[in-house]
């Protein structure tokens, strides 16, 4: 078979109060190294997405995700390798979110996430947050 392995990857959309979204720097040293994510990572052979979510949120930021629920799916092909992003919002948590392995954090909001730069597959989701925070035509004046 010449078609290459997908990696299924957990991704959560973390929002605090004021409407900002979680961002993290990734290691200079993986693939697209330096560029900004939405944190998350790989679902392990066996194991549901809503439980590498929280395992993955609680390994990079120290946060136990209480309640979270799917959100949208982008598959993308990068030259060397396939994604599939399985994105959900996360509705709840306890704890801080600290770089637990050393990446930088920054809370940004959705307007302002196109002046940060992301993996192409990202693009999809970062369309999608600013889609919903975007103000509605019919907002008092």
């Amino acid at each position: 078979m010449g078609d290459r392995a997908v990696i299924h990857v957990a991704v959560g959309i973390v929002i605090d109060a004021a409407g900002a979204v979680l961002i993290a720097r990734r290691p200079d040293h993986v693939h697209q190294g330096g560029l900004w994510e939405f944190p998350g990572g790989k679902v392990e052979a066996g194991e549901s997405v809503a439980a590498a979510l929280r395992r993955e949120l609680h390994e990079e930021l120290g946060i136990a995700v209480q309640t979270a629920e799917p959100w949208m799916h982008v598959r993308h092909a990068y030259a060397d390798k396939t994604v599939l992003l399985d994105v959900w919002r996360v509705q709840s948590y306890d704890g801080e979110a600290q770089g637990r392995e050393g990446q930088a954090l920054a809370w940004v909001m959705p307007a302002a996430l196109a002046d940060w730069s992301f993996p192409a597959a990202d693009r999809a989701i970062i369309d999608a947050l600013t889609a919903v925070a975007a103000p509605s035509d019919h907002a008092a004046r």
